[in-house]
């Protein structure tokens, strides 16, 4: 292999542009090129391609980009590229490079159509700050996402407790509620209410006005809840519907919303962009196709590679883990949600 392609796509995460460093610095150590693909599988297909390193050499121009969030090779969505053309054309853009996909569910599914039916040769690096994708126990930006939630839920805190306020903090995770069940254990949260638990809006309502019933009543200064944005009641309504069965308690809600995705990435993030992305293009340039490099794992199997904390596993396998992962069958989730009922007592105390 002469060349590898690398992209990001899908939702930006803290951690992108370090593994786009790392590809580039590994790729120039072993002498082929690296060529940054810009927006996504948009620029794949449209062939917005630059140089990022060629063997013994690296652009400076990316030397520093590890410090920074997002991705300086751009994300976009593209509906031309889940059509069989769109695909066709992005595979022929490759021109036989090899590829490598950092991203997350939507991402590697999309590549793993163009091993299939294109015999393109990828291997995917997971990114998702909703930490949703299956046999990798951390994504790029799952670490700076909680960092950020637990210092904004630090300040809330703070001013909840000097006026002797309840908060419900929405943070992001559309089907999965991994930040906002860890998130709650770290900042000592009062509950979470996640999508998993599958709760009415009327189930939802009755169980925070219980628990900020509980906790005042109990002699707290401040009750804060964090919320999962798949939970289908939005924040601010929910706040409405609980203070309408409350009265004396102010209670206030907060979205992070995209400010969860921004900013530099911390040391975990940077650290496993890293070792995911030797391992990607290690396995890239051995042989290995449609598959995905794992920190962790959370399942037994795939390929070692000459990191004990990182495995290779099938995008097949990979892709149904994550089926099951959000559908709540996934043992992963079980045991979650099981570490969470157990602790679902001693949050509030």
């Amino acid at each position: 292999m002469q060349a590898i392609g690398v992209l990001t796509s899908g939702g930006d995460a803290p951690g992108m542009n370090a593994a786009v460093r790392a590809v580039a610095k590994i790729g120039a150590a072993r002498g082929v090129r690296v060529v940054g693909i810009d927006d996504g599988y948009d620029g794949l297909i449209e062939r917005r391609f630059r140089e990022l390193a060629a063997p013994g050499r690296v652009d400076p121009a990316i030397e520093r980009i590890s410090a920074v969030g997002g991705t300086v090779l751009g994300s976009a969505r593209c509906a031309r590229f889940r059509e069989p053309d769109g695909r066709q054309r992005a595979a022929a853009s490759l021109d036989g490079m090899g590829l490598v996909v950092i991203g997350g569910d939507g991402s590697l599914t999309g590549a793993h159509l163009l091993a299939r039916e294109h015999g393109v040769r990828f291997v995917g690096i997971p990114a998702s700050i909703d930490n949703d994708i299956g046999c990798t126990a951390s994504a790029l930006g799952v670490d700076t996402a909680l960092n950020t939630i637990v210092d904004a839920c630090d300040r809330i805190g703070d001013t909840a407790s000097s006026h002797r306020r309840a908060f419900v903090v929405e943070v992001m995770g559309r089907r999965s509620g991994y930040l906002a069940m860890a998130g709650a254990v770290a900042v000592g949260a009062d509950g979470v209410l996640l999508p998993e638990h599958g709760r009415s809006e009327a189930a939802v309502v009755e169980a925070v006005e219980k628990l900020i019933r509980k906790g005042f009543e109990g002699g707290k200064r401040r009750v804060l809840v964090l919320k999962a944005e798949g939970v289908e009641v939005p924040c601010t309504r929910l706040v409405r519907l609980v203070e309408e069965k409350l009265t004396g308690v102010e209670v206030r809600a907060t979205v992070l919303g995209h400010l969860v995705r921004g900013g530099a990435p911390t040391y975990h993030d940077r650290m496993i962009a890293n070792r995911l992305s030797l391992a990607a293009v290690d396995g890239l340039l051995a042989g290995a196709t449609d598959e995905m490099v794992a920190w962790l794992p959370t399942v037994r199997g795939g390929t070692e590679t000459t990191d004990p904390y990182v495995r290779r596993f099938p995008m097949e396998h990979v892709l149904e883990e994550t089926r099951a992962l959000l559908e709540g069958t996934s043992v992963v989730t079980k045991w979650r949600l099981g570490l969470l009922e157990r602790v679902e007592g001693v949050l509030p105390l």
